[in-house]
């Protein structure tokens, strides 16, 4: 028999047990943007922990703890930096575990906090249903994520019909076909950029049936979840499209037409890219770069080798990004629409801003323009850390900082060469990079009121 005490003890300790049960339910339930936060951390540590094993590098030593972490958070949150080459210094284990951290962070973080509190509470808080409108879109949230899901799988699947045979052929071997096809096919639909050749695509470069599989996988990526979402639910009707539809799909055409031509006319001449290659080459390769310099990561050129200007243009088109809750990173392409048109509604003077028949509320644009804010900063402050550590010219360190911020992983060696602690600090900025637009919009998103009453009004003096 158990004495009183040792009942007291039990009975203290089962109290405190569904506590801490009720606790973590309530905060998966009701504050899935921490959940978020938590489960993106959890992931990083365990890939970091796997990949410092003998066993994940190709001469069985332990890698170091910097490299393990930056190589996981760059997997997790599907960037694509690296700082040892991927298919030379990870080993088959090392190689099948960044995939799977891709795989990871290619779900979402908005899909992984939600699917987490639909498993441990089995409904939403109030704030939890703000989150997933906010960053997936209105509906059943069940139903939601397990179209998302699906969504994934399916288009990963189709790119790897096209993407093993082509390197069947070009390896010359079914299981290495087989291992490349996969591999790539979701490396590109996360646009993460990770490549499992000790090349890159370079090796690649004039192989149509391998780039365009890939720049077609990264494209769509970017598209986002709720664009997904709303294409099917709608069978394509393009009436019936959401503004937010509209508006990522148009602004990402534009981007791509324009960023392709900026980049033909930039690099057209240039010996060390595409100088000396062919007409429909040059062009091909314009439109490829276009597609990664928003947020996919491959290259087929050394991006050293670019001109200033089309580093200028890089960093311009990392820092915008892809679609609102898809695998690409950035501001968000409807975050520059939308302060685009705001400029020219406040050129033409109207009161308020207007497009394709339907009226952009004012709360929207404060949270472009806090997305927007929050990203310059976050730039600004990495740029200024990485000078203190690194003497390369100032244009390297800002164009491997916005590829962090932006989760895009073109690169001009800068990681591999800023030491720890400036491994750490473009690891930071990758995993803020990721989370903090889509955490703040759903914080802001939470926090909107009716006000009870309003103060006179003054303006000061703008410009």
């Amino acid at each position: 028999m158990r004495t009183g005490t040792e009942g007291t003890v039990l009975s203290r300790a089962y109290t405190t047990v569904l506590r801490l049960r009720d606790r973590v339910r309530f905060a998966v339930g009701h504050a899935p943007a921490r959940i978020a936060i938590g489960v993106f951390a959890m992931a990083t540590l365990v890939f970091t922990v796997l990949l410092m094993l003998p066993v994940a590098s190709v001469d069985a030593t332990r890698t170091s703890l910097p490299d393990a972490f930056f190589t996981a958070v760059s997997a997790v949150t599907v960037t694509g930096l690296t700082t040892v080459n991927t298919g030379e210094h990870w080993s088959m284990f090392g190689q099948v575990v960044i995939l799977v951290a891709i795989q990871t962070g290619a779900l979402g973080v908005v899909t992984i906090a939600l699917l987490l509190a639909m498993a441990v509470t089995r409904r939403l808080g109030v704030s939890g249903r703000v989150f997933a409108k906010e960053n997936i879109g209105s509906g059943d949230v069940g139903r939601l994520l397990r179209v998302v899901v699906l969504t994934t799988f399916t288009i990963q699947a189709a790119l790897a019909v096209f993407l093993v045979p082509a390197f069947i052929v070009a390896e010359g071997s079914f299981w290495q076909g087989l291992w490349h096809g996969g591999f790539y096919s979701i490396s590109a639909f996360g646009n993460a950029g990770f490549t499992s050749h000790p090349d890159g695509l370079e090796t690649f470069a004039g192989n149509p049936f391998v780039l365009t599989p890939i720049a077609l996988g990264v494209f769509v990526g970017s598209f986002g979840f709720p664009v997904f979402l709303n294409l099917i639910r709608v069978r394509w009707t393009r009436r019936r499209w959401t503004l937010h539809t509209k508006l990522t799909l148009y602004t990402t055409v534009i981007l791509l037409v324009l960023g392709a031509a900026a980049w033909a006319g930039f690099e057209w001449a240039n010996p060390a890219t595409v100088g000396g290659a062919p007409w429909w080459e040059k062009i091909s390769n314009a439109f490829f770069a276009s597609t990664m310099m928003r947020s996919g990561g491959f290259a087929i050129i050394d991006m050293e080798s670019s001109t200033a200007t089309t580093m200028l243009l890089s960093d311009a088109l990392m820092f915008v990004g892809g679609g609102s809750a898809s695998t690409a990173g950035g501001i968000k392409v409807t975050t520059l629409a939308v302060l685009i048109l705001a400029i020219a509604a406040e050129a033409k003077g109207t009161r308020s801003t207007s497009v394709l028949g339907r009226r952009i509320p004012s709360s929207t644009l404060r949270l472009a323009i806090s997305v927007v804010f929050l990203g310059a900063t976050l730039v600004l402050v990495a740029a200024g850390l990485l000078t203190i550590v690194s003497e390369a010219p100032l244009d390297r360190i800002l164009f491997e900082v916005i590829s962090a911020f932006a989760t895009c992983g073109l690169s001009v060696g800068i990681s591999s060469e800023v030491g720890s602690f400036g491994k750490y600090v473009l690891s930071a900025l990758m995993l803020t990079g990721r989370i903090g637009p889509i955490v703040l919009a759903s914080a802001l998103a939470l926090r909107q009121r009716q006000e009870a009453f309003s103060f006179p009004e003054e303006r000061p003096i703008i410009g």
